[in-house]
């Protein structure tokens, strides 16, 4: 998913489960990834430091919970199953083919789903 972040600003914010959460205020920005990391539904300017940090942890949702910004902001409220972007990939587990798969394989071209891909 990629939009512009100034579209971001004043979206609603929604849970999966109808839940109205805010306005998109401001937004957190890792510069050296390149990513939003969170998005806040009350403005930082602040004039302290603890104010700042009240915000961002009552007043704030994570980004990798959004699972979609097009009218709305829709994150995710635990019903729906998380998409793992960064899952680590699943080593496959090889299985020698039995004399009757082989043959399969060879004059059917049969494969089932535990034969190696």
């Amino acid at each position: 998913m990629s939009t512009r972040i100034s579209k971001l600003f004043g979206m609603d914010i929604y849970q999966t489960d109808a839940t109205y959460r805010g306005k998109v205020h401001d937004l957190i920005v890792n510069l050296e990834q390149g990513i939003v990391e969170t998005v806040t539904t009350q403005p930082l300017k602040v004039n302290s430091k603890v104010e700042a940090k009240k915000i961002i942890t009552d007043y704030s949702i994570p980004y990798n919970k959004v699972i979609s910004a097009d009218d709305i902001l829709l994150i995710n409220a635990g019903n729906v199953p998380a998409n793992n972007k960064k899952a680590p990939a699943a080593k496959k587990e090889e299985f020698k083919d039995s004399k009757e798969e082989q043959i399969r394989k060879k004059y059917i071209g049969y494969r089932s789903r535990y034969s190696r891909r």
